[in-house]
């Protein structure tokens, strides 16, 4: 499936490139926003969940945040959690006045860290009116320094701090790895799975492939907390897609946030660990979501 290719104005001048996915029939259809995780990219993975929802009767809606991929952005592979949010909602603007899209039917489906985003947006957007999130991010602090020695947390502070002193002193802001198993390098994550989900998938020529971020990206997840806002979304229906075995965003927390959340809400736990959502158990994943969407917006929404 061959999807339409689009650039969102958002703050700052910049444009974020997105993918449009049109079902066959025609008339107005219930439409689905979608976002990758933590340095992601929407090649990693995320035409297959698109293609799966458009067959389903949705129009689909993909974007790659700013600051990679084709986005714009003049600090590449800085993330800052709450700009990613804003810019989803000018993506939901823009996702409401394409031609062919039912307004008052509108889903999102963020996974990892966009799954953070997804319940907050799923709890403060009153044009959302589902929601699915796959293996979420809850805590940053909890996820990043549970298991994190008081002098390994220390040094990394110190780490922080000394990009924020060099901030001030008007130099860029330092990069680091996204993952690496080189213990002389600086990495965000040591993790063999993360390396085999990135080389699983070709990124296109001229495409810049997400492979370092700035330090204080990394220092901002670490004081995110998209859990808190997951009891505020009810009455719209949640699906949670959790992973058994989930070390990058852990179970525990997923599944304690899960009871948090009000009705209705579904739990999903899949085989594995937190990129098997994407790979081995991508029909299990996948064909959950898509259920959860034509349950509550076509179905359920249904004149």
């Amino acid at each position: 499936m061959q999807p339409e290719e689009h650039y969102i104005p958002a703050d700052g001048g910049i444009k974020l490139h997105a993918w449009v996915f049109r079902p066959r029939h025609e008339g107005p259809a219930p439409a689905i926003t979608m976002a990758h995780g933590f340095s992601g990219l929407k090649y990693r993975g995320l035409q297959a969940y698109a293609e799966r929802f458009c067959d389903a009767g949705f129009v689909v809606i993909v974007h790659d945040h700013r600051n990679f991929g084709l986005s714009g952005g003049e600090i590449r592979g800085d993330i800052d959690p709450w700009q990613q949010i804003s810019d989803w909602r000018r993506v939901i603007s823009y996702l409401e006045s394409l031609p062919g899209v039912d307004r008052n039917r509108l889903g999102i489906w963020g996974t990892s860290y966009a799954g953070g985003h997804a319940i907050v947006l799923g709890a403060t957007d009153a044009r959302v009116r589902a929601v699915s999130v796959q293996v979420p991010i809850i805590s940053g602090y909890e996820q990043s320094l549970r298991r994190v020695s008081p002098d390994a947390r220390a040094a990394l502070q110190e780490f922080f701090n000394e990009d924020e002193r060099g901030q001030l002193r008007g130099e860029p802001p330092k990069r680091q790895l996204v993952v690496s198993l080189d213990m002389t390098q600086r990495a965000a994550y040591r993790s063999q799975d993360m390396i085999d989900f990135h080389d699983a998938y070709e990124i296109p020529d001229g495409v810049e492939h997400g492979d370092t971020i700035t330090v204080r990206s990394t220092r901002l997840a670490q004081v995110y907390e998209p859990g808190l806002w997951i009891s505020r979304i009810g009455p719209k229906p949640l699906l949670m897609v959790v992973a058994r075995n989930d070390v990058i965003t852990p179970t525990d927390l997923a599944l304690s946030a899960f009871e948090r959340a009000v009705e209705p809400k579904r739990l999903k736990l899949i085989d594995r660990g937190h990129f098997d959502a994407y790979r081995s158990e991508f029909e299990e994943s996948s064909a959950a979501a898509r259920d959860w969407f034509v349950e509550h917006l076509i179905e359920g929404l249904r004149e």
